[in-house]
């Protein structure tokens, strides 16, 4: 590298500076060159001739000295380190090396330069070797050019945060534009950090890490971030079958291994520790293991329920059990033939059937999955619109009753995934219950699992010919709203009349809202409307074939 120093007219900004489309702030920095001039060297390469350099590094000491010399003062020859004429690569390391030095580029930044490396043949090892970083950090920030600009402008402009950058890297392009939709409503919610995660994968996301068993088994489908960091699985029901299969191999090899007693807690439930007390295999200990939301598996060897424990501890131990010589390709075909066994019998006994559906349906299983609508609310009027309903009170007394009749708390917010109970504990409960109730179990099974504006709830709604009249009235958050004036309009013809409806169709939404409300409540001389339903409420009887369901 040559040092000289160069004047002002001979010099121009690179396109391979940095910063290049970036505008320059030199505020900071003026004051100083104004009294001092610029002390720092550019970094420039010749540009088509020998009296013509293009900045590499530098542009805003070379604009604060353009500025000066614009204000009338001296504009001397700059200090210069001339590095070699060609290669753009090596001018956009030294750009980004100077920059890294006097202040962190942003992310975007960094992957506007780091992206250009490599497409100016430069390796990710090069990348890293060159800045001083590891390649897993020059991964991460190529991994940015996956998402859509738009979303990287929102990054730039710290207007999204790190952790939701990170699992919008997890979605495709029509989820980044889905998200981008949600995020530019003003009547909806873009989901953001865990909340976008479950909002990607519809409900709880489950990390490979979780896996105890081969991922090869595995034939489903895995979503990686694109930082490659974390992954995870997107078939649930595939992963809750390998990963109970080895639990249940798990349990096997600790029984092998001489321990009393292996207990496998229901999905979800914790190891409650103060509970238990420390006791050794010799002496009686169990194994205990535990099964997270997420798939996470804990094991916690040598523990005994603490009223046993002190019973031991007073001589009062109970016989040891005899432990069968079974291996495992033996239980495994003694387990195939009682199933095939029980699968056929219970062909022949429908009632069994219904309960071991609904304890199912309740509990899931490593072949059912099934999860309550989460009943998500865009706006927080509407969540408490909803939750003071009519049909929420009425929904939540037969829940109540439903709770009871399965001894469930009474305060578990839903039926369906409530109980910390395995299916065949809850088939136990259903066996003495009447088909009435197990029907009412259920029908509220069903009401939970229903998916909010599908078109089940439309043809289901139509059929049952639900008076949405009898059970919803108009509040504040419903006409909060509504924006569109043909609606509004359309609405002031139904309570209203058409020749008021068309008399008031050039006012503004607000006046037409106010004309619904002097109707719904005899106001300003308004006759009074009873059980006024709008059209976008009702279902459509007309569009949906008649079903014949028996009694």
């Amino acid at each position: 590298m040559k040092l000289d120093y160069i004047t002002l007219d001979r010099l121009s900004v690179s396109p391979a500076n940095m910063r290049a489309r970036q505008k320059a702030d030199i505020a900071n920095i003026l004051p100083s060159v104004r009294q001092c001039g610029v002390l720092v060297p550019l970094l420039v390469r010749p540009n088509g001739g020998p009296d013509a350099f293009e900045i590499v590094a530098g542009r805003r000491r070379f604009l604060a000295a353009k500025a000066v010399a614009e204000e009338g003062g001296e504009a001397p020859a700059l200090p210069c380190g001339i590095i070699e004429a060609g290669d753009d690569a090596a001018a956009l390391e030294a750009s980004l090396i100077e920059n890294f030095a006097r202040l962190d580029p942003d992310e975007v930044t960094q992957w506007e330069t780091f992206a250009r490396l490599v497409k100016e043949g430069r390796g990710i090892d090069g990348i890293a070797a060159t800045f001083g970083v590891t390649e897993r950090l020059v991964r991460r920030i190529l991994a940015l050019g996956n998402l859509l600009p738009r979303i990287r402008t929102l990054y730039r402009q710290e207007l999204i945060d790190a952790g939701t950058i990170r699992h919008l890297t997890l979605a495709t392009k029509a989820q980044q534009r889905e998200w981008l939709t949600l995020y530019d409503s003003p009547d909806s919610y873009a989901p953001t950090g865990r909340a976008l995660k479950e909002w990607l994968f519809g409900g709880q996301a489950i990390p490979t890490t979780a896996a105890i068993f081969d991922l090869s088994e595995y034939t489903g489908a895995i979503v990686a971030d694109l930082f490659g960091e974390d992954s995870y699985f997107a078939d649930s029901d595939a992963f809750w079958t390998l990963q109970r299969a080895a639990v249940e191999a798990k349990k096997a090899g600790y029984l092998e291994a001489g321990w009393s007693a292996v207990e496998v807690l229901a999905p979800g439930a914790y190891f409650q520790q103060w509970e238990y007390e420390k006791r050794g295999k010799s002496k009686g200990g169990r194994v205990y293991i535990a099964l997270s939301a997420r798939g996470e598996v804990e094991v916690h060897e040598g523990w005994l329920p603490r009223k046993e424990a002190r019973k031991a501890d007073k001589g009062e131990v109970a016989p040891k059990a005899t432990r069968p010589e079974i291996t495992r390709p033996l239980q495994n075909y003694i387990d195939l033939h009682r199933h095939a066994a029980v699968r056929a019998e219970l062909l022949n006994h429908p009632g069994v059937a219904l309960r071991l559906m609904v304890a199912h349906a309740i509990t899931g299983s490593g072949l059912w999955s099934v999860r309550p609508d989460p009943q998500r609310a865009d706006k927080p009027g509407t969540a408490e619109s909803v939750e003071t309903c009519v049909s929420e009170s009425r929904f939540d007394e037969k829940r109540r009753a439903v709770l009871a009749l399965l001894a469930f708390d009474a305060e578990t917010p839903t039926v369906v995934r409530g109980g910390s109970v395995t299916p065949a504990e809850l088939f136990q409960r259903l066996v003495p219950l009447s088909d009435e109730d197990v029907l009412a179990v259920l029908a509220l099974a069903m009401a939970e699992t229903l998916e909010a504006g599908s078109e089940v709830v439309e043809t289901i709604g139509a059929h049952l010919d639900v008076d949405m009249a009898a059970v919803w009235q108009p509040d504040d958050a419903f006409f909060d709203l509504i924006h569109d004036k043909a609606l509004l309009t359309k609405m002031v013809a139904e309570v209203a009349g058409e020749e008021v409806a068309a008399a008031n169709a050039g006012e503004k939404g607000k006046v037409l809202k106010g004309i619904v409300r002097d109707c719904l409540a005899r106001t300003n001389g308004r006759l009074k409307t009873n059980g006024w339903t709008p059209t976008i409420l009702q279902f459509d009887i007309g569009n949906v074939s008649p079903l014949e369901v028996q009694a």
